[in-house]
């Protein structure tokens, strides 16, 4: 109304010229970028943008992304369309692209594909988005389903994600499809092939099993290109466990090592077939532990991973570093010991750790009881509270702590941070036993000291 209004107080001329200004600012706006994949001059897959090529260096998570621009990222993905012209508008306005996840339901979450009125209500609740969405400029390519094959059994399912990424084709000419499998399993490549032909690229979730997807795709069955849509440190599922079934976190050092690896030797190497990846987690998020898959901390430190991303995406050499951690000991032990205490004893960690460039670091410990709330694909999952009052005496080197009264499982956590934005962190798994009848009681005394309470074993 106020834009007719406008058009009828300039008349004339005016009118055709403010006209003529309105249809280019709208093509301007409304334009979508044209994706394809094709080969390129090596005969590599690979995604083009407007005609140029675009390999794929992005980081899945929704929040940070001045950082994946920092870091020498060109892309993000979003597991659903939640928010989804905010986050294309987002993206924009950094310079990135995105993977737009379409959140398909999950079997393992009740959702029943037998069930035709609900599997052809999800494709209409689809349609209206991608109508929606489909030319905004910072859209790169649709995410079809992500790990609907986890702990599944009807795999029609595909059927599915295959009418899903028809419709998409149907109404956007524009961008390709992908869908994202747990892992790579040969099944599931024949599955895709046959009941899923729209769908243009595989894309697989992977930690450490990497090499196995470079090692085995062709092999499956897949001659089209692919990307890894998440990838890190060794999964909680794959690591060494202690007696008592804890899974060992690697520490961030152990992973930026990992994460430089597998880029470099998994990602990269497979030049001719994948245009790229996500890395997995652009965030923090508690997962079996807090610090698991996430490249920050809760208050938005970066992480050695960090690093190495920005090394291996833009090779441009760091201006600051992040800590490096070496060591984690408790009670002159290594996680992989099995370390079992008993409750009120004194325990004594042990920390050793660098900064290359001499930042002035700080050190945080707590004492936090094991997670009994792991679920699997990522779930929500809460996030258990530090003990309080058990840290009795610290330095940046050594903390001394009173182990817990209540049996159990539980963490020992170091995070080591300097003042320029980032951390070092590392755990470390212990048991705690019920003291025995003949056991005499341990007394703790309390002394004074000018900065701190202090405890000692009397």
């Amino acid at each position: 109304m106020r834009l007719a209004a406008t058009f009828k107080r300039i008349g004339g001329n005016g009118l055709i010229s403010v006209w003529v200004f309105f249809c280019f600012c709208s093509l301007t706006v409304a334009q979508p970028q044209h994706v394809e994949v094709k080969l390129n001059d090596k005969g590599e897959f690979r995604l083009f943008k407007n005609g140029t090529e675009f390999y794929i260096k992005g980081a899945g998570g929704t929040e940070h992304w001045e950082e994946v621009v920092k870091a020498g990222g060109n892309s993000v993905r979003t597991w659903s369309t939640d928010n989804a012209r905010e986050m294309l508008d987002k993206a924009h306005s950094l310079g990135l692209m995105v993977m737009m996840g379409l959140w398909v339901q999950h079997e393992r979450h009740g959702f029943d594909y037998d069930n035709e009125a609900k599997v052809k209500l999800q494709l209409e609740q689809f349609r209206k988005v991608v109508l929606e969405i489909k030319d905004h400029p910072a859209l790169l390519l649709w995410g079809v389903g992500n790990e609907v094959d986890l702990f599944y059994s009807n795999t029609k399912v595909w059927k599915a994600v295959d009418d899903i990424a028809k419709m998409i084709h149907e109404l956007d000419p524009h961008h390709p499809t992908t869908t994202v499998t747990a892992g790579l399993d040969p099944e599931e490549v024949k599955l895709i092939k046959r009941d899923a032909p729209n769908i243009d690229i595989y894309s697989v979730n992977t930690y450490g099993e990497i090499a196995a997807v470079r090692a085995n795709i062709r092999n499956y069955g897949w001659e089209g290109p692919y990307l890894i849509t998440e990838w890190g440190p060794n999964g909680h599922w794959e690591v060494q466990k202690t007696k008592w079934g804890t899974p060992i976190e690697q520490t961030s050092s152990e992973k930026a090592i990992s994460y430089r690896d597998r880029y470099t030797n998994e990602i990269l190497a497979d030049s001719k077939y994948c245009m790229g990846s996500y890395v997995f987690l652009w965030g923090q998020k508690q997962e079996t532990t807090s610090t698991w898959y996430g490249l920050f901390s809760e208050d938005g430190k970066q992480s050695e991973a960090i690093d190495v991303l920005k090394e291996v995406w833009s090779n441009v050499p760091m201006n600051n570093h992040s800590p490096q951690l070496m060591l984690l000991q408790l009670e002159g032990k290594k996680s992989h010991d099995s370390v079992e205490l008993y409750a009120d004893n004194r325990a004594l960690g042990e920390v050793k750790f660098q900064d290359i460039d001499g930042d002035d670091c700080q050190v945080k410990w707590s004492v936090v009881p094991e997670s009994n709330d792991i679920r699997s694909g990522g779930d929500a999952e809460s996030k258990p509270l530090p003990v309080s009052g058990v840290i009795k005496r610290r330095s940046k080197n050594q903390v001394e702590f009173r182990v817990p009264n209540v049996p159990g499982a539980y963490r020992l956590f170091v995070e080591v941070y300097d003042n320029a934005g980032h951390y070092a962190y590392a755990n470390f798994p212990f048991l705690v036993k019920e003291r025995t009848a003949d056991m005499p009681a341990a007394r703790w005394l309390k002394v004074k000291t000018y900065s701190d309470d202090t405890w000692k074993v009397d």
